[in-house]
């Protein structure tokens, strides 16, 4: 017995889906993967990094995930939890989807289903945006940030936060974040 091959969808197949439907998907070589949800937790935290980061960033803007953010190399366009731009906002329209061009700092809050995918694949495509300086992954399961930062010479810097007591030194947008107040209201197991 043979696995039934998996349809191939084209990118207006995709925007179409989007416009349509109260669910996130994202496009990836003719296939449209469903984005996690479901767990508040996912929501709680990203709300939580997202409202941090506002109350702090003057001359900056912060966008949760329903903003698309064109990714040169994975077209059309991601839906990162969070990403901030900052000065002059640049937008690009594709087939009526407003796609920011310009993000400096992306968040992705981590799942099971997307882990690796946001580590890997995600973050090699996020590179390709030219103004893009700093990378958050949050995990769910234990207060733990790993952050990627730019270097001058093109390389990646990778720092781990562990400990609900951690701070965040953000270069991008020159700020502090505590995991405390990523993590407020979550709870986790011993």
């Amino acid at each position: 017995m043979s696995a039934l091959p998996k349809p191939y969808y084209t990118v207006e197949d995709y925007v179409e889906l989007l416009k349509n439907s109260e669910e996130r998907f994202e496009y990836f070589e003719g296939q449209i993967v469903a984005m996690a949800g479901g767990k508040l937790s996912h929501s709680i935290i990203a709300v939580n990094t997202a409202s941090a980061l506002q109350t702090r960033l003057t001359s900056c803007r912060v966008f949760n995930g329903d903003a698309a953010v064109k990714v040169p190399t994975a077209r059309p366009f991601r839906l990162p939890d969070v990403s901030v731009a900052c000065g002059e906002l640049r937008t690009e329209d594709f087939q009526g989807i407003e796609m920011l061009v310009n993000p400096i700092l992306i968040v992705e809050v981590l799942s099971s289903t997307t882990a690796q995918y946001d580590r890997e694949g995600k973050f090699l495509a996020y590179q390709s945006i030219e103004s893009f300086q700093e990378y958050l992954l949050i995990e769910q399961e234990r207060p733990h940030v790993t952050q990627y930062i730019k270097q001058p010479n093109g390389f990646w810097l990778r720092r781990d936060y562990i400990g609900i007591e951690s701070e965040i030194e953000l270069s991008a947008v020159a700020c502090t974040l505590t995991l405390a107040e990523i993590y407020r209201d979550i709870t986790f197991e011993s």
